[in-house]
């Protein structure tokens, strides 16, 4: 594995959550997304509280609103969805505007948008302080099983790879005349797509040989983990943010 492999949501700095290791980061982030969940809907107060931990944690990493914001508009889909539920929901119905809306439906909307929003900006500032290659290595301290772990580091060291190759197929489709724009066209491209995946595959064997002959037993070596595990003091900094988001879903919990 490179370590200059990153992805497009990753922001260089040199902040205190770009320094923490990436496992740390990673269950701070579930911890967080969980307590979120776990909160009664009705509980709009807790909400707040868990904007202001993503709001003091993206200041502290420093990603910018404006940044976080325009990368969540993912959610987009979800939030048309949601905008429908006061209008398609049953029961109970109030006049809002001129508009009979379900209070149930109202009620599923503000679920649907609060904790969704949360979840995708908790994820984005986990992508924008974490490279993949940390992300996977974060993974496999967590003891995610190695099978997984292995696959998605082959992924991104070879991606690169694969997407040239395909790069340099299409320059020589177009050069020798086939540029397919329509369905009836689609036949070259077809077979090139062929063609690449069984280019992968061969490539695929190659390394695998290269690296049994290399020693591998069908785990990685102890030194891709490496140094800089988390540290007793990283843990309890990283607990922080999920503690207190704890501590606010229980205390919704049990004021109902």
């Amino acid at each position: 594995m490179g370590a200059g492999h990153s992805h497009v949501l990753y922001r260089e700095s040199a902040s205190p959550v770009h320094r923490l290791p990436p496992e740390v980061k990673v269950v701070a982030m579930v911890v967080f997304t969980i307590a979120v969940v776990a909160t009664p809907r009705e509980a709009f107060w807790a909400f707040g509280g868990y904007a202001l931990l993503v709001a003091a944690v993206a200041a502290l990493a420093r990603v910018g609103p404006r940044w976080l914001l325009g990368r969540a508009l993912i959610e987009l889909p979800f939030v048309l969805f949601a905008i429908a539920l006061p209008f398609l929901g049953s029961g109970e119905r109030i006049t809002v505007v001129g508009l009979q809306l379900s209070v149930d439906g109202l009620y599923g909307s503000w679920n649907i948008l609060a904790k969704g929003t949360l979840g995708v900006l908790a994820s984005l500032l986990l992508a924008a302080t974490t490279t993949t290659r940390d992300l996977i290595l974060g993974l496999d301290r967590l003891r995610c099983p190695q099978l997984l772990t292995q696959i998605a580091s082959f992924m991104l060291r070879y991606l690169d790879v694969l997407v040239g190759e395909a790069r340099r197929m299409r320059v020589a489709r177009i050069s020798r005349g086939d540029d397919p724009r329509f369905l009836w066209q689609l036949r070259g491209f077809a077979a090139g797509i062929g063609a690449l995946f069984l280019r992968a595959f061969e490539r695929g064997e190659r390394v695998y040989l290269a690296m049994l002959s290399r020693g591998y037993s069908g785990r990685m070596p102890a030194v891709w983990q490496g140094a800089g595990a988390a540290t007793a003091g990283q843990w309890l900094v990283a607990a922080t943010v999920p503690v207190l988001a704890a501590s606010i879903a229980a205390t919704a919990l049990v004021l109902g």
